[in-house]
């Protein structure tokens, strides 16, 4: 079988088993997040916490939630890792200095997952499983419960309330996120993924010498990575290492987990708001940016020219036998479109137009289908965008969803978009106006600018995979590549809620013969424009000095 019809096959599966998921699993979480009952398990959960479930929040008090809650979270993950040294199951491993530990508390709880160490050379059993494994977990049903706010305030009408955080938190995590996470590691188990709490062994090479090697409980956390849309990896090789992802069939299934929650969140929307037709607006504006990058990456990848290329089928340089070019394509556009940021083969290594679609996809937003709940609330932010726009060209107030979109809700509309370029071209810009930034480089020209520039979109974005070729290991990209992940994650958040608020409150405008159908492909249409329009004018200045100047050069 030639490579290209088999990720051909590839992409074909992969679209069946979303197409399977999607109903039920969307319905699923309709359901979860519009019950007004709580598992017995969830009430001894609220009971520990202190918080009443029944209590309705107004927007400031719901991310008054969300900035506490992740406020501890950082806190407590900085402290489990500055004391690793002391906690058993440490595996003789030191404890993190100070600004990499910051570093990683901060993505792990931003959903970003963005690692500057070795994993299985840095953090022991306890720190894996106790500290970075459960706010896989949280912060992806955290990045939930904002979509689902913003949902409700779509929904919702003369209220201000947008339901309760804390309900929200406890039941995406105990309904959703953990029943699913112990089916699928129990897959990754059955491809060959390890799980166990071992220690540190002597492997023999084939070239001579040995190797130590950790284990640990690798399945479980891998799942909830892909799954939650977090991302990074229990081994430095990430998901390109056979302890995490043994083979082809445990790739596919791994991508399968990036997509199918992200995915079926608009019907899920659809269900909420009480039309399933507007849900599948939303996914078919995802689902062809999706296709699309997918398309391109794969035509990139096959058919780069030079007679190295033409001896390995495409361009294999940085890519992993066991997947091919067709599996590394499908994993790297999902992963960038998604905020996962788990590589099964280095961005770096693409072609020079394969490793700027990696980075134009987390430009876009992430959005395509985009993070575990993050991915929604974005794209609703862009469609609340693309109505505003309609509405200027024909001189109409606009609306959606039934709600007006007056002066205040485009004001917070705008401010989330701005938030995320201004921190990766700021800190950017700030790393080549330094010396010691610099001295990380180990490519110079467009590549280098690329590998800079990959890393604050990255980071920035909430999305944690790295170009390589760039040792963020220092204090200066530890520290400025962590503000810039909570920055990107929870300004956002501000005016997602702000906007469910506002939105809440409003009454609901009755639909007119003039009023933009936004559940036609004429819409979807227009809402891929307007991404693809603000993406490209926010960054094109940049990508022409890095990735696109690489591409052409080559």
């Amino acid at each position: 079988m030639s490579p290209v019809l088999a990720g051909v096959l590839q992409l074909l599966a992969l679209i069946a088993a979303l197409g399977l998921a999607y109903r039920p699993l969307g319905d699923h979480m309709a359901r979860v997040y519009s019950s007004d009952k709580h598992l017995r398990v969830e009430k001894w959960i609220y009971k520990g916490i202190g918080a009443n479930p029944n209590a309705e929040m107004r927007w400031p008090a719901y991310l008054r939630g969300v900035l506490a809650f992740s406020a501890v979270s950082v806190v407590f993950l900085y402290l489990l890792q500055r004391v690793q040294g002391s906690l058993p199951g440490s595996l003789g491993f030191a404890s993190i200095d100070p600004d990499q530990a910051f570093n990683t508390a901060a993505s792990f709880v931003a959903n970003t997952n963005w690692q500057s160490y070795y994993g299985e050379q840095a953090m022991g059993h306890v720190v894996q499983t106790g500290g970075l494994a459960v706010q896989n977990f949280v912060s992806a049903a955290v990045g939930i419960a904002v979509a689902v706010a913003l949902v409700r305030g779509f929904a919702r009408s003369r209220t201000g309330e947008l339901g309760n955080f804390w309900a929200d938190l406890v039941r995406g995590t105990v309904r959703i996120l953990l029943p699913i996470a112990v089916i699928g590691a129990l897959v990754l188990v059955a491809c060959g993924a390890i799980q166990n709490f071992s220690g540190i062994h002597e492997v023999g090479q084939f070239t001579g010498g040995t190797q130590q090697w950790n284990g640990g409980a690798v399945a479980s956390q891998e799942v909830i990575k892909e799954l939650g849309t977090n991302g990074g990896g229990y081994f430095n090789a990430n998901s390109a290492h056979p302890f995490e992802n043994p083979n082809g069939l445990s790739n596919l299934f791994e991508i399968f987990l990036i997509l199918v929650i992200p995915f079926a969140l608009t019907r899920t929307f659809g269900r909420m708001v009480g039309s399933l037709k507007q849900g599948y607006a939303i996914l078919a504006t995802m689902a062809t940016i999706w296709l699309g990058f997918t398309a391109l990456m794969m035509w990139t990848e096959f058919h780069h020219g030079g007679p190295a290329f033409d001896l390995a089928g495409g361009a294999m340089e940085g890519k992993e036998t066991r997947f091919g070019i067709g599996g590394s394509s499908l994993f790297a556009v999902a992963t960038t479109l998604t905020s996962t940021g788990a590589v099964n083969s280095f961005h770096s290594s693409f072609t020079g137009f394969g490793g700027g679609i990696t980075m134009l996809g987390m430009q876009l937003g992430e959005i395509a289908p985009g993070g575990v709940g993050s991915g929604l609330y974005g794209m609703l932010i862009m469609a609340v965008i693309a109505v505003f726009i309609a509405g200027l060209m024909v001189g109409r107030t606009p609306e959606y969803l039934g709600k007006k979109i007056g002066t205040r809700e485009i004001k917070f509309a705008a401010c989330y978009i701005l938030v995320t370029p201004a921190l990766v071209l700021c800190f950017t810009a700030a790393s080549f106006a330094l010396d010691t930034p610099a001295n990380s480089m180990t490519n110079s020209g467009a590549h280098g600018f690329s590998e800079i520039l990959y890393a604050f979109t990255s980071g920035a974005n909430n999305n944690g995979s790295a170009f390589a070729g760039l040792n963020a290991d220092t204090q200066w990209f530890n520290s400025t590549i962590g503000i810039a992940m909570l920055l990107g994650r929870f300004l956002p958040m501000v005016f997602v809620l702000a906007l469910a608020g506002s939105l809440a409150e409003q009454r609901p405008v009755p639909e007119t013969a003039g009023t933009l159908r936004t559940e036609k492909p004429l819409f979807t249409g227009l809402l891929v424009g307007t991404i693809m329009i603000i993406a490209g004018l926010t960054y094109f200045p940049a990508l022409a000095l890095g990735p696109l100047a690489e591409g052409l050069a080559a």
